[in-house]
């Protein structure tokens, strides 16, 4: 792959340069608006220019861009403080899988809604008695008439207290071995009976959240695939996800150019803490690994430019890049001596980013899949390895031992 730009794309790049130069949200713009009313101000203004999710149909909200532009935009949209983290599971992991799975009336839809930033949508996958085993979930949907009744719950749901809608992985015939029971839908996060909790977090936030669902509704032309095929529509979501969050499309937190930054700038002994080999060996390493998830990320794409979906070999980034973060935030918070201890965004440096990243990064650790999960989808899918033992393979759901 070159990586070079061509004439076309210099000229791509060029455009979008200038664009954003013009078009950035000033200080003075966002100053009283809180996170989702920034993101949504900037992901308008970028749909209504055409910028939005410039790889989707123009059909959907996009512009029909190819991969590589897609990269190229990132890059340049990379340079620029902009807000817009809040829509990261919907544009990155449920648009996916609506293109996929979903009506050509749905598509058009809920898409280009998703792509203005007008509607935000969160991802109910996570169970409190299943851990990481997605498969073991229990929240279980039963037919009536047109419509299936949901009861159950949903936990470390990100953003669900603010979204419109979410995509959601239920269980519909508990009579079958676990991964063929399951069903898979999305829903207004409006409709009666659902009930959100957001999870107090030590960072301070409640981002994650608890949802039950008590005899929600949900219409049966909402499933996406076929009844007992959720779990194969639900890993065309979570193989985005994990390109998603490996190629650091969630956003936001510490990366190798502020922690660069801030060892030029402290000393250690009097002198600048970079001429410290320590010091270079640590950001070698992590410079390292960065350029190696960037162009990892770029091999997907270009698998994606070829019309394949997303496979395991993306565990990578998410795995490394997840460690990563929580490791650079730790050292930064190290350089900075006591000093590091203070988190108040009024008095910390950087306005407390480092220690924000540090005690929101283990729950990207999980998120997506824990890190154990990640080891296990590489080894078993990418090189081969035998699988883990499964007790429960080939068993009815409803026979399982729970333990109790």
């Amino acid at each position: 792959m070159d990586f070079n730009d061509t004439p076309e794309e210099a000229a791509f790049r060029e455009e979008a340069r200038e664009w954003l130069k013009a078009n950035v949200p000033t200080r003075e713009e966002l100053e009283g608006l809180d996170e989702i009313e920034a993101s949504k101000l900037w992901q308008k203004r970028k749909y209504d220019a055409g910028w939005a999710c410039i790889r989707w149909p123009s059909e959907y909200g996009g512009r029909g861009a190819s991969p590589i532009e897609q990269v190229i935009w990132n890059q340049e949209e990379g340079r620029h403080a902009v807000p817009g983290g809040v829509f990261g599971i919907g544009q990155g992991m449920a648009a996916p899988t609506l293109m996929a799975w979903a009506s050509e009336e749905h598509k058009r839809k809920h898409l280009p809604p998703l792509a203005s930033g007008e509607h935000i949508w969160c991802q109910l996958f996570s169970e409190p008695a299943g851990g990481s085993d997605l498969a073991a979930l229990r929240t279980r949907a039963e037919k009536d008439g047109d419509e299936w009744v949901i009861n159950g719950q949903k936990i470390w749901t990100s953003g669900a207290h603010y979204s419109d809608y979410g995509i959601i992985v239920l269980r519909t015939d508990p009579t079958v071995p676990k991964h063929k029971g399951l069903s898979y839908f999305f829903l207004d996060m409006k409709s009666p009976g659902i009930e959100i909790r957001p999870i107090k977090q030590i960072s301070g936030g409640a981002n994650f959240n608890e949802v039950y669902f008590n005899d929600v509704r949900v219409p049966d032309d909402q499933r996406l695939g076929a009844v007992g095929q959720g779990w194969q529509v639900a890993l065309t979501t979570l193989m985005n996800e994990r390109l998603a969050i490996g190629a650091g499309g969630l956003g936001g937190g510490v990366g190798f150019r502020q922690v660069f930054n801030l060892a030029r700038k402290l000393e250690i002994d009097g002198e600048p803490a970079i001429r410290d080999r320590n010091v270079r060996a640590r950001l070698a390493n992590w410079y390292a690994q960065e350029t190696g998830l960037k162009y990892t990320g770029y091999r997907a794409l270009s698998a994606l430019s070829r019309g394949d979906t997303p496979g395991p070999e993306n565990s990578i980034g998410k795995l490394v890049a997840a460690s990563k973060t929580q490791d650079m935030a730790s050292f930064a918070m190290d350089l900075l001596e006591l000093s590091g201890a203070v988190s108040d965004p009024a008095y910390a440096e950087a306005h407390g980013m480092y220690q924000a990243t540090f005690m929101g990064a283990p729950g990207s650790r999980i998120a997506g899949g824990s890190d154990e999960i990640m080891l296990n989808i590489l080894s078993e899918r990418v090189l081969g390895l035998p699988q883990d033992v499964r007790v429960d393979k080939g068993i009815p759901f409803n026979e399982v031992p729970t333990g109790r």
